[in-house]
């Protein structure tokens, strides 16, 4: 029980986040923004590090700071990037193809088998996903094109790789709890500073501290939108990951896209009946994995 509460509390701190970034790419690169919520958030749960045994566990260290460049490094960046050039809604609905590839790497590498029942939710899954995804919003950031049947494959490849992304360094999570006894605080920790060091050298130690730059009300924003999206997110996440089977824990997570709605119209315009129909469509998909 505490895993399925730990991913939905998981997924709400996550959309909450999304949308505060999201309102930071106007400004700022996507990169230097996940560099910035990774350390202040990697400050905040400094601690987590008084008990850790550095020699016994240096596998698992190793494999959770391989986690971390992927799956926050990697993963968050094309992940914010998404943001800027989509919108919170769609890059969250592209993010549920995320509990196939949870469940299937699940299956292969650490055999966490399926049943049939699952197999029905994730095609109901992809069904309402691709369903949603045809729906044509008028969506205008700026100077950023209007998204058309033309160019949407070339911006759709960002989430995709963040999806690729995040399930591996899930993956690797996982692994990492079936063998050793590092807590979630400790295992976030890990991935936080793995996802800071590959950052930073892609910067060239070059860091943009915007944080300054942001008004009062603007700083607030950001601030809880790193405790909630990246401090308690990603440990709920580590919560899961301990507690659930990958493909199981991930479809959870996955929830996000439902959560998204309540935000939605205000960011993208009118949310018409045939997307809310399909994404609660696509919400008992994810309970027909679950249950």
């Amino acid at each position: 029980m505490i895993g399925i509460i730990s991913a939905f509390g998981a997924a709400i701190s996550w959309t909450y986040a999304c949308f505060v970034w999201r309102s930071q790419t106007e400004k700022y690169k996507s990169i230097d923004i996940n560099l910035l919520k990774n350390l202040i958030a990697f400050l905040i749960f400094l601690p987590a590090f008084i008990n850790l045994h550095i020699l016994s566990d240096l596998k698992s260290l190793i494999i959770l700071s391989l986690s971390g460049v992927i799956g926050i490094g990697l993963g968050d960046t094309f992940y914010i990037k998404s943001l800027q050039l989509i919108g919170t809604r769609r890059t969250l609905s592209i993010e549920t193809l995320s509990p196939l590839l949870a469940a299937l790497s699940g299956e292969i590498f650490i055999d966490e088998n399926l049943a049939l029942k699952s197999y029905i939710g994730i095609f109901i899954i992809s069904l309402s996903l691709f369903i949603i995804l045809r729906q044509r919003t008028n969506l205008l950031d700026n100077n950023l094109p209007k998204i058309t049947e033309e160019n949407n494959f070339r911006i759709y490849i960002f989430p995709l790789l963040s999806v690729l992304c995040a399930v591996l360094g899930g993956l690797l999570s996982r692994i990492v709890f079936l063998e050793s006894d590092l807590s979630p605080f400790q295992t976030t920790e890990i991935r936080l500073l793995g996802a800071i060091m590959f950052l930073i050298a892609v910067k060239n130690f070059r860091m943009n501290f915007f944080l300054k730059k942001l008004d009062n009300n603007a700083q607030k924003r950001f601030l809880l939108s790193i405790f909630l999206g990246t401090n308690l997110g990603i440990l709920l996440q580590q919560v899961v990951f301990k507690t659930l089977p990958l493909g199981i824990g991930w479809t959870l997570l996955s929830t996000s896209p439902v959560i998204s709605l309540f935000f939605a119209k205000k960011e993208e315009g009118q949310i018409t009946k045939v997307i809310i129909f399909f994404t609660t469509l696509l919400f008992l998909g994810l309970c027909l994995i679950i249950l």
